[in-house]
């Protein structure tokens, strides 16, 4: 099965397209722009998204986003992760919550052009005291996640076998896999 992900990040489009080959599905990258909305309402942004790609693909597709949650901040950046991102970077980042509790998680938002469905994963973790590992990939070089010393970037490949994108991806799989028998 082929199925279209609307993303401009090559590298959630490689995670994305290995972890959904072992699952018989041919991942179909679609490398148009789109605005996002700016909101902590990380729903509101994978419906907005999503509902925009399809409109302009006019074929099933989907999206996602992913976001980290900090416990010292009581859930926020949430939705306005890439701009918290953007704005801190690594170090500081590092810097004012490393050893702090986190969240990070995977929405997944798929128009069938009938109706839009939605996917999680998510996996807990710490910061980082300091980056460590590849810092291509915005925060995966401070994420912990819960049971390992290593940050997702120091994993390399093993991030797929545990990451929130892997759970969230694993689910719209399944989903995938039961449709086509309906």
């Amino acid at each position: 099965m082929r199925i279209r992900f609307l993303s401009r990040n090559e590298r959630k489009i490689a995670e994305a397209s290995t972890i959904l080959e072992s699952a018989g599905v041919e991942l179909v990258a679609v490398h148009l722009p789109i605005d996002e909305l700016q909101s902590d309402d990380v729903r509101a942004i994978v419906r907005n998204k999503t509902l925009r790609a399809f409109h302009l693909l006019g074929h099933p597709v989907f999206v996602e986003q992913t976001c980290l949650f900090l416990k010292d901040l009581n859930g926020f950046p949430g939705g306005l992760t890439q701009v918290f991102w953007d704005t801190l970077q690594k170090e500081r980042v590092a810097y004012l919550f490393g050893g702090g509790l986190v969240t990070a998680t995977t929405q997944i938002g798929y128009c069938n052009g009938k109706t839009v469905i939605y996917f999680e994963g998510s996996i807990d973790g710490r910061i980082a005291s300091e980056p460590r590992g590849d810092d291509s990939f915005q925060w995966d070089c401070v994420f912990i996640p819960d049971g390992h010393e290593q940050t997702f970037a120091e994993m390399g490949e093993k991030k797929n076998e545990i990451s929130m994108r892997k759970r969230a991806l694993d689910a719209f799989a399944a989903h995938l896999g039961s449709s086509r028998h309906e």
